[in-house]
């Protein structure tokens, strides 16, 4: 194993801002720093929303120049987006945001081809209108799509850009629903029988896996000095995070927090039954064979969406002011599909509560603990199912990602689970990220090695359950029955 300390550029790209961390790894130490910032602003067109991939590609490079010199970097970002490319390798038009309305009534066709048990059994992926198989069901028959050559992911499109070569990182590639997770290798019968032509992806890369070198230009611009390679990561966001789980063992569940909320459990192999498709959990891919089994919860998103609402009030004195509200006076269901679009959270979540017959919230902060009550009740739902489908017990819930901030949301999710929450680290994307790419040069051994060093070298936080779990159990009751 190296004995020296290296530099790594991870590059992090979430759904409303993009980051540049760099990580500087040695036998014993992990230290991340943040190089640059960038927002990441969705862009409604007459045609519908679109992501701005030109600026995240900008600040990509902004960050790399403010980074300086490094061994190797990383992109990881959000799941099933993707940009077309023609036969010169232009790509046509920006890529479409998951949250645009295209794909609203296109599973129901899908299903009639494919039906949706069939589609579960064969890919494991959990009904989400906005998968990959989706969205391409969708621009069927698009003058895009028709003269496009090459489909990449957002994160295999900008290592396309920062290198010339083209590549599908793994588990990035399974939250399109076009990959079998027994085989890791694509569902090659159900693209045949939805007509999905898997020749447009670029071939399969597995986290590690070499992307290429910084091209001359890119050398240029950045001021970095050549050879820079370019490292396959987890270039799913939660696939990074998950490997940076400071977990001892494996009877543990964990959260990635941030716009979305991602509960689950780490396995070896999928579970496919009948009841985990009714139940929505979905077999993602992760590091070194493992399984992502997870479920998919609307997250901080419906705070952000109020937060945006209101005028950006001080998000510190909110969540104290929530704190100070009666307990699951009201609480709504964080995983409807009704809360997905922007616009109007705050009026949506009341409607919400006045239609099921509870109490409308009306302040900022009554909605806020309305909002943070919901979540923890969702993340309580998502850990006792996935332990009972899977069969497998666990004894601590890890929280990572943005989440962890948000102390209030770690305590009410100890108290909904009745098990011990540790919290960090925050920045766990990026941080699981670096991993992958110290492992490249000898610094980290397994994953298991690289949470040992994690769980040494990073802040931690631990909740204990407190309360009583039996108001948790009624307020589920009370969700289900309205």
């Amino acid at each position: 194993m190296s004995t020296g300390v290296k530099s790594y550029a991870a590059v992090d790209l979430g759904a409303s801002s993009g980051r540049v961390m760099v990580g500087r790894v040695g036998p014993d130490s992990l230290e991340l720093s943040e190089a640059h910032r960038f927002p990441n602003r969705p862009v409604r067109l007459p045609e519908g929303l679109r992501w701005d991939v030109l600026g995240l590609y900008a600040g990509l490079l902004d960050g790399l120049r403010a980074a300086g010199q490094v061994d190797s970097v990383g992109i990881d970002s959000w799941a099933v987006d993707y940009g077309l490319l023609d036969a010169d390798g232009a790509l046509l038009g920006n890529p479409v945001h998951y949250r645009d309305s295209r794909t609203e009534g296109v599973a129901q066709k899908v299903w009639a081809t494919v039906p949706a048990a069939e589609l579960y059994g064969a890919t494991g992926l959990q009904y989400a209108p906005f998968n990959t198989l989706y969205q391409l069901a969708a621009a069927r028959g698009s003058t895009q799509l028709s003269y496009a050559e090459r489909l990449l992911l957002v994160p295999d499109l900008l290592t396309y850009w920062l290198t010339g070569e083209q590549g599908t990182e793994l588990t990035n590639a399974s939250t399109t629903q076009l990959i079998d997770p027994r085989t890791r290798d694509w569902s090659y019968d159900v693209a045949s029988r939805l007509g999905i032509d898997l020749g447009l992806f670029a071939p399969l890369r597995q986290p590690g896996d070499p992307a290429g070198m910084l091209r001359g230009e890119v050398l240029e611009e950045t001021g970095l000095s050549g050879p820079v390679p370019v490292t396959a990561v987890g270039s799913h966001d939660t696939a990074s995070a998950v490997a940076a789980v400071p977990a001892d063992g494996e009877r543990f569940a964990y959260i990635c927090t941030g716009t979305w909320s991602l509960a689950g459990l780490e396995l070896n192999a999928p579970v496919l039954t009948e009841e985990s498709r009714a139940a929505n959990f979905t077999n993602e891919l992760g590091l070194d064979g493992t399984v992502r089994y997870l479920r998919n919860i609307m997250g901080l998103w419906l705070l952000q969406e109020c937060v945006r609402a209101w005028g950006e009030p001080d998000l510190g004195a909110l969540l104290l002011d929530a704190a100070k509200v009666p307990a699951l006076r009201s609480v709504v269901d964080a995983g409807d599909a009704a809360f997905l679009a922007p616009g109007r959270m705050p009026e949506r979540i009341a409607e919400a509560c006045r239609t099921s017959g509870q109490p409308v919230p009306v302040s900022p902060a009554e909605i806020t603990r309305c909002i943070l009550d919901s979540l923890a009740l969702a993340h309580r739902r998502a850990i006792a199912d996935a332990q009972r489908l899977a069969d497998h017990p666990v004894d601590v819930v890890h929280v990572v990602g943005g989440g962890t901030r948000n102390a209030l949301l770690c305590r009410l999710t100890a108290d909904a689970c009745g098990l011990p929450v540790v919290a960090g680290p925050t920045e766990a994307a990026a941080l699981g990220n670096v991993l992958v790419q110290a492992r490249t040069h000898g610094l980290v051994g397994d994953l298991a090695d690289g949470r040992r060093l994690l769980t040494r070298t990073q802040p931690l936080t631990r909740y204990e359950p407190q309360g009583d779990a039996a108001r948790w159990s009624e307020a589920e009751a009370r969700l289900a029955r309205g």
